[in-house]
């Protein structure tokens, strides 16, 4: 082999690998734009690797990392030769043959306590008008604690919602879905325990809602008290879909950065439904079959990944309870992302139009809700009465609709004479103005008045 091939040899070698940082810059070009998907070629790209995308001159999108008119991207497929890209942002100002430039240094998030307090996007950047948040730089994606290791659900948590605490009781480190249709009272509910349950930090995700529902939950739910020890992430509709992804991710992220200091985290997101749709349109985007109502695998694939980060750390470290909303098109609770949230959280709350109809608020269906772990976090005295109240309840929904027209007869059924008379009590108990916190113990006190027997707090 003469000189020259040997040259050759070598330089085609040194062409081939990535560069290290410092020594060059390998470029791609952008050869195809459909709808939002854009096909690169011609660097060697890796799943979930950022990209910048060159866009005509004058553009500038303000992306953290971005150079003047360059657009921030992300691979979330491969096709032979070609890299499948999605934007963060609107894609804008893109042309055939693009230059485009990939990121070397993996996407990282800076996580501290300057976060508190703050409204930031799904990149933690400020939407508040305040400065950047520093601190310490943390991979999008960490380990899943080995469940062996994991702390048990063992301690309850109050929620400040008198229903929940008493008859749902909910422990550190859980999860649990809120279900709800639209108008039923899901965003006070959220701005209720966020405000007064018993935490350390809270992480709020707003995930895909409307931009004019983001300040109203943040003004009116969230107000100051809730806001002073609360991180805000929010993703509206108008976002692309894998922004809003990575919002519910970036959710996850500070929680279980706060959670592995030792602090009890509740992270509230809203919703879970938001997310599996910005994965659904991510997933279909690139060619995925649709095989649920147009849910492709990945999408449920997903949801199982992001519910699995929370819950609590190990022996050393603190505990992060999740509530995630999931809405229900409808009323249906039947739809493929209810039940999939249905069968991987530990428990569901849903709350009901006929109650909320009704004037009835928070309107929690005790009948159809269960926390999976209230009967290692209670006394054998408080599960017994919060079971004797949800028999009343689910006696009188069956007869309701009779009483008016009289088709119930006293003294065919003790159980049923027995909740009829009970009810007014009940609701009442179950009823709560969003202003009014009511702690674990009162919780237990007005459970005792209701049901006539004294009951001891704490748990086993």
């Amino acid at each position: 082999m003469s000189q020259l091939e040997r040259r050759l040899q070598q330089a085609g070698a040194a062409l081939s690998e990535e560069p290290e940082s410092g020594f060059g810059q390998i470029y791609g070009r952008l050869l195809k734009v459909t709808g939002s998907l854009l096909e690169v070629s011609g660097c060697r790209l890796g799943m979930g690797q950022r990209c910048f995308i060159e866009t005509v001159e004058g553009s500038d999108h303000g992306q953290s990392g971005a150079k003047r008119g360059e657009l921030e991207a992300e691979v979330v497929a491969l096709d032979r030769e070609q890299a499948l890209l999605l934007p963060l942002t609107t894609a804008q100002g893109l042309f055939t043959g693009a230059r485009v430039r990939p990121c070397l240094n993996g996407s990282q998030l800076k996580v501290s306590d300057q976060l508190l307090g703050r409204i930031v996007d799904g990149l933690l950047r400020p939407l508040d008008g305040g400065p950047m948040p520093d601190g310490q730089p943390l991979p999008w994606h960490s380990p899943i604690p080995n469940p062996l290791y994991r702390r048990r659900v063992n301690e309850p948590l109050d929620v400040g919602v008198r229903a929940i605490n008493a008859l749902l009781t909910p422990g550190k480190g859980q999860r649990l879905g809120l279900f709800a249709g639209p108008g039923v009272g899901k965003s006070v509910l959220l701005g209720m325990m966020a405000r007064y349950t018993q935490a350390d930090v809270v992480v709020v995700g707003l995930i895909g809602e409307r931009g004019r529902e983001v300040r109203e939950f943040i003004d009116d739910c969230l107000g100051e008290a809730g806001r002073a020890k609360a991180v805000v992430i929010a993703a509206p509709a108008d976002q692309s879909p894998l922004l809003r992804a990575r919002a519910a991710q970036a959710c996850h992220r500070v929680a279980e950065h706060f959670r592995d200091q030792g602090k009890d985290v509740l992270l509230l997101m809203d919703s879970l439904t938001r997310f599996v749709q910005a994965r659904r349109e991510i997933g279909l985007a690139v060619g995925e079959p649709p095989v649920a109502r147009g849910y492709p695998p990945s999408a449920f694939s997903a949801l199982t990944e992001l519910v699995e980060r929370a819950g609590n750390g190990e022996q050393t470290q603190g505990s992060l309870t999740a509530f995630y909303t999931v809405l229900a098109e409808g009323d249906d609770q039947q739809d493929p992302v209810a039940d999939a949230a249905r069968a991987i959280l530990d428990g569901h709350v849903v709350l009901s139009r006929q109650l909320a109809e009704q004037g009835h608020y928070p309107a929690i269906d005790i009948g159809a809700s269960i926390s999976r772990v209230m009967s290692k976090v209670t006394s054998p005295e408080h599960l017994a009465q919060a079971g004797v109240c949800k028999r009343w309840f689910s006696h009188y929904q069956q007869v309701r609709e009779l009483l008016p027209l009289g088709g119930i007869q006293s003294g065919k059924s003790a159980d049923t004479d027995e909740a009829i008379a009970r009810y007014p009590d009940l609701q009442l108990f179950l009823q709560q103005s969003e202003h009014q916190p009511v702690s674990f113990e009162q919780s237990l006190a007005d459970l005792a008045a209701v049901t006539g027997s004294p009951l001891s707090s704490g748990k086993l």
